[in-house]
C-alpha cells in the first residue's frame, strides 16, 4: 500500500502503470514525470518508464491490507487504456469485490472503452468510477459516465483548463475541482471554480476543491472563499454502514460456530 498525498483519497494501488496522452489535460502529466523519476531510482515496476505495463504480482495487495482504506486504483495509469487487456481488467474488478472492506476509486479519460466494458463488469458497491474532464471539448465523457451502473460515479475537473457554464450533474454523486500543478502548470481562473461550485450546490452534488495548482501547490493552497471544501459522496455513509453490518453478521456467525 502506498499512502497517498492526493487530498481526496487515502492510498494508491497500481496493478497497471504507464499511459499515453489522449487530450489536452494530459500535456503536463504528473504520473509521467514521476515514472521517469522512479525509473532512474531503479524501481522495477518502472523499468520501462511510462510505457504501459501490467503487474500481476501487485493484484492481490488489497487483500493483505486489513485496515479499511479509500484506494485510488491506477494513479499511475488509466485502467481503461487500450493496451490493458479485458481479462486483466476483470481480474482487478474481482480483487476489488473480494476486498469489500475497502473503497476503490477508478478515474479514466477513456470513457468510450468504459461504456463498452461496463455491462460485462461486476460492479460491487465499494467501487467508484469517475471520468477526468478538463474542458468543454471532452464534456462528452460525463454523458458516457451516466451509463455506468456503479453506486458512486464522480467527476474530476482537473486540471481545470476552462469554464463550464452549464453542467448537467444528474446521476453524478461527487465533483472534484483542481488546478494544474508542477512545471508548466496552466493557470485556473477563480471564476471557473466559483461557477462550478455554484452548480454543485444548486444540484445538491458534493463539491471537493483539491488545489489552486501552480509550480508550488503548497504555496497556493486549497482555500476557496476563505475555507476548504472537502465534501464527500453522500452515498459513502450508507456503504460504510452496510460494510459494518456485514462484518457484524460474519462475526456473529463465527462466534456461533465456535
Amino acid at each position: 500500500m502506498a499512502i497517498s498525498k492526493i487530498e481526496w483519497t487515502e492510498s494508491t494501488w497500481n496493478p497497471v502503470t504507464g499511459c499515453t496522452k489522449i487530450s489536452s489535460g494530459c500535456k503536463n502529466c504528473y504520473a509521467e514525470r514521476m515514472a521517469k523519476r522512479l525509473k532512474m531510482m531503479g524501481q522495477p515496476n518502472y523499468a520501462n518508464g511510462f510505457q504501459v505495463a501490467l503487474h500481476e504480482h501487485v493484484l492481490k495487495y488489497p487483500l493483505r491490507w486489513k485496515k479499511p482504506q479509500i484506494i485510488f486504483v491506477n494513479s499511475m495509469s488509466d485502467l481503461f487504456h487500450e493496451q490493458v487487456p479485458d481479462s486483466f481488467i476483470f481480474k482487478i474488478f474481482d480483487i476489488m469485490k473480494q476486498a469489500y472492506w475497502h473503497q476503490f476509486q477508478i478515474l479514466t479519460k477513456r470513457s468510450a472503452r468504459l461504456v463498452e466494458l461496463a455491462p460485462r463488469l461486476d460492479w460491487p458497491k465499494n467501487v467508484w468510477i469517475g471520468v477526468s474532464v478538463e474542458n468543454e471539448a471532452v464534456k462528452f465523457r460525463i454523458d458516457d459516465l451516466r451509463w455506468v451502473p456503479a453506486v458512486i460515479i464522480f467527476l474530476s475537473l482537473e486540471p481545470l483548463l476552462g469554464p463550464f457554464a452549464s453542467l448537467d450533474l444528474s446521476n453524478i454523486d461527487w465533483v472534484i475541482v483542481g488546478g494544474e500543478s508542477g512545471p508548466g502548470g496552466r493557470p485556473m481562473k477563480k471564476e471557473w471554480v466559483i461557477q462550478i461550485k455554484k452548480q454543485c450546490i444548486e444540484q445538491n452534488v458534493p463539491f471537493f476543491f483539491k488545489q489552486w495548482g501552480g509550480i508550488n501547490k503548497n504555496k497556493t493552497g486549497r482555500l476557496l472563499e476563505g475555507r476548504t471544501w472537502d465534501e464527500m459522496p453522500i452515498k459513502l455513509v450508507d456503504i460504510e454502514q452496510e460494510i459494518e453490518y456485514n462484518k457484524s453478521l460474519k462475526l456473529a456467525a463465527f462466534r456461533a460456530a465456535a
